[in-house]
């Protein structure tokens, strides 16, 4: 696999979950990596993980809802390796999961500080340097949710919405300069984090953990959870020449879940 050589891609969050299995299947076809995220102890494992591989990484310790942290993301990036040819923007967090009536403003606050703006100061600090060469490519890492409505999520599902309409105004301003901006939305992804999301929802919810397991997987026609690695080969095949034609699109991996 050589899809990427020669490329430099950073991803946020990197460290573990989907942004892990980016990293790992980038640094496998080919391009350098840089990692950025507020945990350093998954940020030093992934890169141990990668230079095994034979993969030069690096890590560089980021809020990306802080302006002058995305900034040296992208300067860390473009010293150690020169360029920027791919940003996936994949950090954020779950938020909370009660009711409108029940959230505070600073939770509702966080979320979209780091699920939206962080997105959206990450593609700005990058974007000089991709229309300087001409080139780039960004990816957006949203959600099921940013697809439907998500009770008991409001804050997440808001971001998640808005990231769509994001990728698509980035990949109309920045086309004619050679920069291709797209979008994935995750369903329901195996793994620690959505056993979090759905115990937190049960809780709250006051239901048996398994019926909330079972409603989950109800939804999907495969009837199953997708996974990391598969979130990762679409993030692979859009960061290619094989996707040369394609931007502003959102591509679900949600086995089904919904189908639009």
């Amino acid at each position: 696999m050589n899809e990427l050589a020669d490329k430099v891609a950073v991803i946020t969050g990197g460290g573990y979950g989907i942004g892990k299995q980016i990293a790992l299947l980038y640094g496998k076809a080919g391009a350098k990596i840089v990692i950025a995220a507020r945990s350093v102890d998954p940020m030093k494992q992934t890169c141990a993980e990668l230079e095994r591989a034979g993969t030069r990484a690096i890590h560089v310790t980021t809020d990306i809802s802080k302006e002058a942290d995305c900034a040296k993301m992208i300067d860390e990036a473009t010293k150690a390796f020169g360029r920027v040819d791919i940003l996936v923007n994949n950090a954020g967090i779950s938020g909370p999961t009660k009711r409108i009536t029940e959230m505070s403003l600073a939770e509702w606050q966080e979320t979209l500080d780091i699920d939206l703006t962080g997105t959206w100061l990450a593609t700005r600090a990058a974007l000089p340097v991709m229309d300087q060469q001409h080139s780039g490519i960004i990816l957006n890492i949203s959600s099921g949710a940013g697809r439907r409505g998500y009770p008991m999520r409001s804050p997440y599902a808001a971001a998640k919405w808005a990231m769509i309409g994001l990728t698509q105004t980035v990949a109309a301003e920045w086309g004619q300069r050679g920069i291709r901006c797209n979008c994935i939305c995750p369903g329901a992804i195996e793994g620690e984090r959505i056993e979090r999301v759905m115990r937190a929802r049960a809780d709250a919810l006051k239901q048996p953990y398994e019926q909330i397991r079972g409603a989950f997987l109800s939804q999907a026609a495969m009837n199953r959870m997708a996974t990391e690695e598969e979130v990762a080969r679409v993030a692979l095949f859009l960061a290619t020449d094989i996707s040369a034609g394609v931007t502003g699109q959102t591509v679900n991996v949600d086995c089904g879940s919904i189908m639009n």
